[in-house]
């Protein structure tokens, strides 16, 4: 496998783990924060990036598994790291593809009467989204800690 390939996984890589820390962690909260009177704007800002960083996951995703099974075919599949991205990429596409269209729709149809984690609403759409990005992170973060005790 050349460098330039092997290098390309390591960028890729710290780009999707360190951008989903970066604007969950840092991004996210300073915009409510610096933002607490206009909270729709918060969050209209914070669901672009968290839009953007999941396209960035999923195309650094479809590498980092591909980049696997072409080192080292199938036997790759057996590699806890291989299982770790392609459970970050199903998580990805889940939040991505079913939970923010719901909260789009949501948003759009004012549906927020029913209020409360479990009341259906905008508030149950936002948890679960929150608790599926949460898992990506410490995927990643499992996959980051992984991948250095490999090498170390």
């Amino acid at each position: 496998m050349s460098n330039f390939a092997d290098s390309l996984r390591n960028i890729l890589q710290t780009l999707w783990v360190g951008g989903l820390w970066a604007i969950g962690v840092l991004v996210a909260p300073i915009l409510f924060s610096a933002l607490g009177d206009n909270r729709a704007l918060a969050g209209l800002l914070a669901g672009r990036m968290f839009a953007a960083i999941a396209w960035v996951g999923i195309a650094s995703a479809v590498y980092l598994l591909g980049h696997t099974l072409y080192r080292v075919g199938f036997r790759g599949m057996k590699e806890g790291s291989f299982w770790l991205i392609a459970c970050m990429l199903l998580l990805t596409l889940v939040n991505n593809f079913a939970i923010h269209p719901w909260i789009a729709h949501l948003k759009e149809q004012a549906a927020n009467v029913a209020r409360g984690v479990f009341g259906g609403g905008f508030d149950t759409a936002h948890a679960l989204s929150t608790l599926l990005y949460l898992l990506v992170c410490l995927l990643g973060l499992a996959l980051v800690v992984k991948g250095s005790s490999a090498k170390g």
